[in-house]
């Protein structure tokens, strides 16, 4: 098996490279691909953010960029790092040059039109936004998505991530102490997603939490005994329920959530997928 990184950077939301992607993969066996998707990268600053992480992770890159700084940096970069960079869409649109006689506009987002697949991407988002942190239990089973866990297991994030790709996602946390709303156990549509993470890597982020909103440090929170009985807590539910379940620990979220679609597609949803993605 052959492991690939594959780095989207797009100018706007990035389907095109998607479905780029997914045409090109589908011609190769045994490849596993982990996918870094890096939506609206417009700035020079944000592609030094971006690089950062491709550097971390190399791999092929596919990009759309209009402005021209961008692309001539990000091209010049890879180039002095030995890393294969494609300009997906340059092929076909010098071919419409040429056959045409007209000069491609330089459109960032060119291809998005404000269609009925704009439209649920919109409600999807505000989906996603509504049920965050259990709330609305009563609308779950819209979701195509639910994802669960305890606390700082990157839910909310990974949640919003998946709603710019078109899913609805609700996410409830588990907690000992206050258990989620009882139809959590007999949702039919969603598929539902369990994240853990390790104990001293989620000891770690809720403590810089607490950091953040100026908190006492140490807490129950934060005590590693009770973290380690709240995520067995929590992996105790995964299996009795037969929930698949993603180990957050060293995952991006472009990486979970690429994950969390593979599984949807491994569950006989693809074509679902295939739609939200025009």
């Amino acid at each position: 098996m052959i492991r690939l990184h594959l780095h989207l950077i797009s100018d706007s939301t990035g389907e095109t490279l998607e479905n780029i992607a997914k045409a090109g993969l589908a011609q190769f066996d045994g490849v596993e691909t982990v996918k870094h998707f890096w939506p609206m990268v417009r700035t020079t600053g944000h592609l030094d953010r971006v690089f950062e992480d491709i550097a971390r992770q190399p791999g092929l890159i596919l990009y759309t960029l209009v402005d021209h700084e961008a692309r001539e940096q990000l091209e010049r970069r890879c180039r002095r790092a030995g890393i294969p960079a494609v300009s997906a869409l340059d092929p076909v649109i010098d071919a419409l040059s040429r056959l045409l006689g007209m000069e491609a506009k330089e459109r960032i987002g060119g291809q998005h039109m404000l269609d009925k697949a704009y439209f649920d991407r919109v409600e999807a988002i505000q989906y996603t936004i509504a049920h965050d942190d259990g709330l609305h239990h009563e609308d779950w089973e819209q979701a195509d998505i639910l994802l669960t866990g305890v606390s700082r297991t990157s839910k909310t994030p990974t949640s919003i991530y998946l709603a710019n790709r078109g899913y609805k996602v609700a996410n409830v946390p588990l907690v000992v102490e206050s258990p989620p709303h009882e139809s959590l156990y007999d949702l039919a549509n969603p598929m539902i997603v369990g994240l853990t993470t390790s104990p001293d890597r989620l000891v770690q982020v809720r403590r810089n939490r607490l950091l953040s909103l100026n908190q006492a440090a140490e807490t129950d929170y934060v005590d590693g005994e009770r973290v380690k009985s709240e995520v067995a807590f929590a992996r105790r539910i995964f299996a009795d329920k037969g929930w698949p379940v993603i180990d957050v620990t060293r995952r991006s979220i472009e990486e979970t959530a690429a994950a969390i679609i593979n599984l949807l597609s491994e569950s006989g949803t693809e074509s679902a997928e295939s739609e939200r993605l025009v």
